[in-house]
């Protein structure tokens, strides 16, 4: 590269230590010249728009500090905005993404994260593992007389939301020979081998079990009512790796409560914590993983191979960046009022 962009990260307090791992920085060193700035929560929004101006990119990310919005009308040097990770619509208002700056974020980076563990929490589930486990810790060898699992081979498999991630999760479990059933209506063709389904209401009454990989919006939240898990069939199963505000949280609990449905869940309604004394969490027909399931866990976050997904996308389209490439994953209104 002949050209080293200024490069500039205004962290809200200190910069995320996933998102700034040691073996990042030392990469993106090699691409241009960065200035990290951290307590931007104290920079009033004129002086952290004139921070920004001063730079050709700004790079993004978990625990950055909101881009003022005045920045649409007078960017200054500031040519491309790079956000390294998810949830962009807290850190960029839509005044950018509608202005002449492109603007990107991580695209497919966590698809095959979060599908893996999807496709975790659903043999799991669907093997009751958590009960069988239960048993054994106990003393006990052989599942009780009532025990019940499944098999993916001809299971009537629902997906709600069929993006990135969702597409990563039904190429997953295609070769187990479930049937494939999907909802989105933001999309213009389902997967090979899916059958589309107008409505939710069809989607849960023509499955067993029902995967969630929608994002959450507006059109989404609450989506998943009494009425729509009142339609799963007895023994029926809900896993959830999106968010957790798509469900009647609620309701779910009351159905796993009497024993009627299972389910595998990676994340709750905010704030996504259970007081430590509820009763959730000890029911056996309940795999719960505190939205951590695809998370990578290095030894340190400065070690070597702390290197994620999101940080070779990153890397590339700074790359694509400076050489006058098109940028990959470039946001519009559309993905954006559709993204989490």
């Amino acid at each position: 590269m002949s050209h080293r962009p200024r490069l500039l990260h205004l962290a809200q307090n200190k910069a995320d230590p996933r998102a700034w791992t040691g073996a990042f920085r030392a990469a993106i060193a090699a691409v241009g010249d960065l200035q990290l700035v951290e307590d931007g929560d104290s920079l009033s929004d004129d002086d952290a728009a004139q921070l920004i101006r001063d730079c050709e990119v700004l790079v993004t990310s978990w625990g950055a500090r909101s881009v003022p919005a005045s920045l649409a009308r007078d960017p200054g040097d500031l040519t491309y905005i790079c956000h390294l990770t998810g949830a962009l619509r807290q850190t960029i208002p839509v005044d950018l993404i509608e202005s002449s700056i492109p603007v990107t974020n991580w695209g497919d980076a966590q698809a095959r994260a979060v599908a893996e563990g999807a496709v975790t929490l659903l043999l799991a589930s669907l093997k009751s593992l958590r009960p069988r486990m239960q048993r054994i810790a106990v003393g006990d060898w052989r599942p009780t007389d009532d025990f019940r699992a499944g098999m993916l081979n001809r299971l009537d498999l629902g997906i709600y939301g069929c993006g990135f991630i969702g597409r990563c999760f039904i190429d997953m479990v295609r070769p187990f020979g479930p049937t494939l059933r999907v909802f989105d209506p933001y999309i213009d063709a389902v997967p090979e081998g899916c059958e589309r389904v107008p409505d939710l209401e069809t989607l849960f009454d023509l499955s067993h079990t029902v995967a969630i990989h929608a994002g959450l919006s507006p059109e989404t939240e609450g989506t998943v009512t009494a009425q729509l898990l009142a339609r799963l069939p007895e023994g029926g199963m809900l896993i959830n790796t999106g968010r957790g505000a798509i469900v009647d949280q609620e309701a779910l609990f009351a159905e796993l409560e009497t024993g009627r449905l299972r389910a595998g869940l990676d994340v709750l309604r905010p704030p996504e914590e259970l007081p430590a004394d509820h009763p959730a969490r000890s029911w056996p027909n309940l795999i719960l993983t505190a939205h951590s399931l695809s998370q990578p866990f290095p030894k340190t976050y400065d070690a070597a191979d702390a290197f994620e997904p999101m940080h070779h996308i990153c890397l590339d389209n700074l790359r694509r960046h400076v050489e006058g490439e098109s940028l990959r994953f470039k946001m519009d209104r559309r993905r954006y009022d559709l993204s989490t």
